[in-house]
């Protein structure tokens, strides 16, 4: 996942220093918010003129397109617009040679981006109050998160606001491309530890599971009086997840079916698949997560299993499914 430092969180830092710092450590992006404020492509012009890491321009106004002849003539990599200042809005010319960003707050629904689909690679969420420097993440992002990448697979997805060591961790098993960092690694007094965490899995326990897990509506599902395989199958088609987990009456877990659990059952009953019980598919002791762990927690239980895990169920504390964690987004050189 690409870090970009939020420039102007270092408050009165000399630029020129703080830049060289952060290059240093390897910064993927500057991020400069631009609030009606034409001094800031004073600042990008200076920064290219003693580094090469691409500018994360963060614009919000009324009318943006009054800043693009200085964006084209200082090749400014990337370029956000916040969606709830638009009041006049005109596409970035073709001799824009960067990437287009809609950024939203917390309480816009992510269908406003489909107006700007054709133009924009990427959404900006907006984790926090704009202007509210050291306000925490708002967790109702996280289902957003998810919401828009299944919505726009091929979009990238850009979050700003609250971000620490455990949200990055969070951040990077769904699939997050870019987080915006301003107070947690410019504040700091080695920058480089705090990007080293940023990028770490020794994180804290803020955060639970059942804060950033799909939810129950979110996840395949079969009551075992309702199995049939063929029905099995269509729901594992149906949700893209490869798995489906399978729930007594009162939606108690009693186990679950991978697409690896289906293969071997598959090749062992060749002869009479239309009629294959579910208890010759199944995985009756699952791997599992409460919904109370913490993320600390649910990494040292993911560390002690002895086979690789794309996806947990979560349970509550009385065994009922409320919901399933995802990994397919995590490297294996997180763990």
């Amino acid at each position: 996942m690409k870090i970009s430092a939020s420039l102007y969180s270092a408050g009165d830092t000399n630029l020129q220093e703080l830049v060289r710092e952060l290059d240093a450590y390897r910064s993927d992006y500057f991020h400069i918010d631009c609030n009606n404020n034409a001094s800031v492509f004073d600042d990008i012009a200076r920064i290219k003129t003693f580094s090469s890491t691409p500018i994360d321009l963060h614009i919000i106004s009324s009318e943006p397109q009054k800043y693009y002849e200085q964006i084209i003539q200082l090749g400014v990599e990337l370029v956000t617009i916040q969606f709830e200042n638009i009041e006049s809005w005109t596409p970035l010319p073709a001799s824009f040679k960067g990437k287009l960003g809609i950024a939203i707050t917390t309480n816009t629904s992510i269908d406003v981006f489909e107006q700007f689909a054709n133009q924009a690679s990427f959404i900006l969420f907006m984790a926090t109050t704009p202007g509210k420097s050291g306000e925490p993440f708002q967790p109702q992002n996280f289902r957003k998160i998810r919401e828009f990448r299944n919505r726009y697979p091929d979009k990238k997805i850009h979050v700003d606001g609250g971000i620490n060591a455990e949200l990055s961790f969070i951040l990077r098993n769904m699939g997050v491309y870019s987080v915006v960092v301003g107070s947690y690694l410019l504040k700091q007094e080695f920058i480089g530890s705090a990007m080293m965490m940023l990028r770490s899995n020794e994180v804290g326990s803020s955060y639970c599971v059942g804060d950033f897990m799909l939810n129950s509506d979110e996840i395949p599902v079969l009551k075992l009086s309702d199995y049939h395989f063929r029905q099995m199958l269509q729901v594992i088609d149906n949700y893209k997840l490869g798995f489906v987990n399978i729930v007594d009456n009162n939606n108690q877990l009693i186990g679950i079916v991978s697409n690896a659990d289906i293969r071997r059952a598959l090749l062992k009953n060749w002869a009479h698949l239309e009629h294959l019980k579910v208890e010759e598919v199944m995985n009756v002791s699952p791997a599992t997560v409460r919904s109370s762990n913490t993320v600390s927690q649910l990494l040292d239980y993911i560390k002690s299993l002895t086979f690789p895990v794309l996806f947990l169920p979560v349970t509550n504390e009385n065994g009922e499914l409320v919901g399933t964690l995802k990994f397919n987004n995590l490297i294996k050189g997180e763990l």
